[in-house]
């Protein structure tokens, strides 16, 4: 039997991991732990005051887990946006390193590619600051059963729901394409936004769901 080939869907976003002490998070805006959208200039105007520079890491909901199968030795691939820069060329170098098939990345040069900077305290918490960057240029239009073709199996990150065009194009495509899918929920704030919209994707489209008790 050939080994199933499993293509992800959603956001590639460079992680930047930086060790800092409370003090540093307590003196910006925002929750410790918690998750805030900056543009482009805070990011940056963060990461020059962090006491050391940051970690590099290839990131994303998606990502992560077909990078991890990739690993393994699965075939695998993604689609998502990049930026025409450094942090673009970056994380297509890192995907193919984990074995993924970088043929299915969509790119632009309106926009950089996506960030996110993770501060993380001696306590192990992380609280994020998130430039969505290039993944919000994604349209709906640019997907089609061709990304797809090939592959068995679609992983979906359920951020992608934030954008319900988008992931109807995504999900529609896929399924055109002769895929099996598999959502995973991400969060409880994604199924209380889209309760009324969740039953009939989950019937027409998905085959599999990720999902924990919240």
């Amino acid at each position: 039997m050939s080994q199933k080939k499993v293509i992800g869907v959603g956001a590639p976003i460079v992680d930047l991991l930086a060790l800092v002490p409370e003090s540093f998070v307590e003196g910006i805006p925002g929750a410790k732990g918690g998750m805030v959208m900056v543009s482009p200039e805070e990011q940056q105007a963060l990461v020059e005051a962090l006491p050391e520079p940051p970690l590099r890491a290839p990131g994303g909901a998606a990502a992560n887990t077909i990078c991890a199968l990739g690993k393994m030795g699965t075939p695998v691939a993604f689609l998502g946006k990049v930026g025409d820069d450094a942090d673009g060329r970056y994380y297509l170098e890192a995907f193919a390193a984990c074995g993924g098939d970088t043929s299915r990345f969509k790119h632009t040069t309106e926009k950089n590619t996506a960030r996110c900077l993770s501060l993380i305290t001696p306590d192990a918490a992380r609280t994020m600051r998130t430039d969505l960057g290039a993944t919000l240029l994604l349209r709906p239009e640019e997907v089609t059963a061709a990304d797809f073709a090939g592959y068995d199996h679609v992983f979906i990150e359920g951020y992608l729901l934030f954008n319900p065009p988008l992931a109807e194009a995504a999900l529609r495509a896929a399924k055109e394409a002769g895929c099996t899918v598999s959502l995973d929920m991400g969060s409880f704030e994604i199924v209380r936004m889209l309760r009324d919209k969740l039953p009939r994707l989950l019937s027409e489209y998905v085959d599999a769901v990720f999902a924990n008790e919240d």
